[in-house]
């Protein structure tokens, strides 16, 4: 009885798993930066004064803070491994891995700060702007991206098989 209601509970996880949306979200305009597995875990970047950059790790309820620029990696030997035939994954599958993912919502602002690339780009962002995204060209000196991205790992799975 104890060991069906484990398995049970252990399968319902690895579905949670696979059917919770993964987000990928860039806002330089607020300077969010963030990936999420819903309702499981969040990993944020976050810029402080002191070293420049932290990871902030939320895992269900729980806290960690990670700064990757203050540790120093070492060089460890590497022994050598046996070298065994690997096929390098086509071209085709990294498509349709890529094809998997959803852009929910995607807005480039931008100021190169030359006016006659700005109005060529004017022109072309127009023509961008009747199928994909959100693209707009300032003349104010401002640039902004947001980048809102989901996928979920079970998609990414049948790309990969198929």
């Amino acid at each position: 009885m104890v060991l069906t209601g484990s398995i049970l509970v252990f399968l319902l996880v690895v579905l949670y798993v696979l059917l919770m949306p993964i987000i990928l979200f860039i806002d330089t305009d607020t300077n969010e930066y963030y990936v999420q597995v819903k309702g499981l875990a969040k990993a944020s970047l976050e810029p402080i004064k002191i070293e420049l950059l932290r990871v902030k790790l939320n895992v269900l309820f729980m806290t960690f803070y990670f700064y990757p620029l203050k540790y120093k990696w070492s060089k460890r030997n590497k022994k050598e491994q046996k070298s065994f035939n690997k096929q390098p994954v086509k071209f085709k599958k990294i498509v349709r891995i890529l094809k998997s993912f959803k852009v929910k919502k995607m807005l480039l602002k931008i100021d190169t700060g030359d006016p006659i690339l700005n109005v060529k780009l004017y022109a072309i962002f127009s023509l961008l702007n009747y199928s994909a995204g959100n693209f707009s060209v300032n003349f104010k000196n401002k640039n902004q991206l947001a980048l809102h991205i989901e996928n979920r790992p079970i998609d990414m799975i049948r790309s990969f098989i198929n």
